[in-house]
C-alpha cells in the first residue's frame, strides 16, 4: 500500500515571534525536565515516607526530607546555572557578530525561563 505524499510539517516552536508577544502553551518549549518522571516518583515516595515516619522518628523524618530536597535542588540549580552560561555566551561571544535574530531567540529563552521561575514562585493556591 502506498501512502500519499504529505506536505512538510513545520514546527510552531520554530516559527519566528516578536520578543514581546505571548505564546500559547502548545507552542512553548518548556525546556529540559529538571527531574525525570521516574526519579520524581521515587523522590515523591521518599518524601511521603519521611512524612509518615515523623511520629515515630521526627529527627530521621526531617533528615530524610532534607536529603530529598537536596536531591531535587542540586540538579535544578545546576541546570539554571548552565542555561545562564549558555545564554550569556551566545550574546557575549566576541568572535561572532550577533545578529538580531540570534538576540531575539536568546531574549525569548530568557523570557521562557523567567516565566517558569515566576510560575513556580507563585503561591500554590493560584
Amino acid at each position: 500500500m502506498q501512502r500519499a505524499p504529505q506536505a512538510p510539517r513545520t514546527d510552531p516552536a520554530q516559527a519566528p515571534r516578536e520578543p514581546g508577544t505571548s505564546t500559547d502553551s502548545a507552542d512553548r518549549n518548556p525546556g529540559p525536565e529538571l527531574v525525570p518522571p521516574g526519579d520524581r516518583d521515587k523522590l515523591t515516595l521518599r518524601l511521603q515516607q519521611a512524612l509518615n515516619t515523623f511520629v515515630d522518628s521526627p529527627r530521621h523524618a526531617v533528615e530524610e526530607a532534607d536529603t530529598v530536597f537536596d536531591e531535587i535542588a542540586a540538579p535544578f540549580t545546576h541546570t539554571l546555572a548552565e542555561r545562564r552560561r549558555v545564554l550569556r555566551a551566545s550574546r557575549q561571544d566576541p568572535d561572532t557578530d550577533a545578529q538580531t535574530e540570534e538576540l531575539r531567540l536568546v531574549l525569548r529563552q530568557y523570557r521562557e525561563i523567567t516565566e517558569r521561575l515566576l510560575h513556580m514562585s507563585a503561591p500554590a493556591s493560584q
